[in-house]
């Protein structure tokens, strides 16, 4: 049985003029759906507006790429064996402080958006906070917001409060797009069970990454990736659990980052020295790796794609 594989987020360079192509390696029977970040803490709604417009024209200029609109475009693309793409967003702050500028953002493939990004702004608290805030009544608004125009909601980055409360406050599913389980491994930006239920009990899913140092001392394998993925599925059920592999192409970017931008990380990033991914071609082997752990092939069927795709169905505008 193939699986569709939904990637629900991935880093290409923050860039204009940023080559698309090495998206096509997803490219795989069956099909394959990414998110692409377009924008995150240090971005306007301008910086974001570049961004996105320079990726859907080199999208659409690419034979194997294709913009995903809706649900139904998602199917077409992928039963044609190419990539469906739409956007995410890791930060409020492109929105500059314009609840208006989602629909526009949504209108150019952003489907998905998380209020913070490590530290707290004016939508609420972040992960490496030491104090927890939560989500403010400004973050309250972009949520409300977001479920109008049909953008889901994202704790990932979050605190744990901030968290909580955007489930607490969305009348629709809330993921975590690319967030481990901190019961396996204790890393900040892993979520607590508590989180994770609450996000299960709102219809969403939860997004194991193939970031080394959320899966355990940098270690991005298949391994320390289902260890993650089982956990979350006894904890929150097989319908709950998806997978996102944060894959940074921009990783000399982000190393760039870490070393201009030290205050926006902790040492939870670089104590096991360069952060490690796991590869595309990697993740596109995992159905084959749970097929010989014994799992049913609807069990990895809805961990590979189904279960984001149910979000999506249910939350994104036609």
């Amino acid at each position: 049985m193939t699986s569709l594989l939904w990637d629900q987020h991935l880093c290409l360079p923050l860039q204009t003029g940023t080559d698309v192509a090495p998206l096509t390696r997803y490219q795989r029977d069956g099909g394959a759906f990414v998110s692409v970040n377009a924008g995150y803490s240090p971005h306007s709604f301008n910086d974001t507006l570049a961004l996105l417009r320079h990726y859907r024209l080199a999208v659409e200029g690419h034979p194997h790429l294709e913009l995903a609109t809706t649900v139904g475009d998602v199917s077409a693309i992928t039963t044609s064996g190419r990539i469906a793409v739409v956007f995410d967003l890791e930060d409020s702050r492109p929105l500059d402080d314009d609840l208006a500028n989602l629909a526009v953002l949504a209108e150019l493939g952003v489907r998905t958006l998380l209020p913070t990004y490590n530290h707290a702004n004016r939508a609420g608290s972040g992960c490496l906070d030491t104090t927890d805030g939560g989500l403010t009544a400004w973050g309250r608004s972009i949520i409300e917001e977001m479920n109008a125009v049909g953008i889901v909601p994202d704790g990932s980055h979050c605190s744990a409060r901030t968290g909580l409360d955007i489930c607490e406050t969305s009348t629709g599913p809330v993921i975590y797009s690319h967030s481990c389980m901190r019961e396996v491994w204790e890393h900040p930006r892993n979520i607590s069970d508590d989180q994770a239920r609450a996000c299960a009990a709102t219809g969403g899913v939860i997004g194991i990454t193939g970031v080394g140092i959320f899966l355990g001392p940098n270690t991005p394998t298949l391994e320390a990736m289902t260890r993650h993925l089982e956990y979350a599925v006894d904890l929150v059920g097989i319908d709950h659990v998806g997978i996102s592999s944060d894959f940074s192409f921009d990783y000399a970017d982000f190393i760039d980052e870490l070393t201009r931008n030290p205050h926006m990380f902790d040492d939870g990033y670089t104590r096991w020295g360069r952060i490690q991914w796991m590869t595309p071609e990697t993740l596109l082997t995992l159905g084959e790796h749970l097929s010989q752990r014994g799992w049913a092939s609807t069990d990895i069927h809805a961990v590979l794609g189904g279960n984001f795709f149910r979000v999506a169905q249910r939350v994104w505008r036609t």
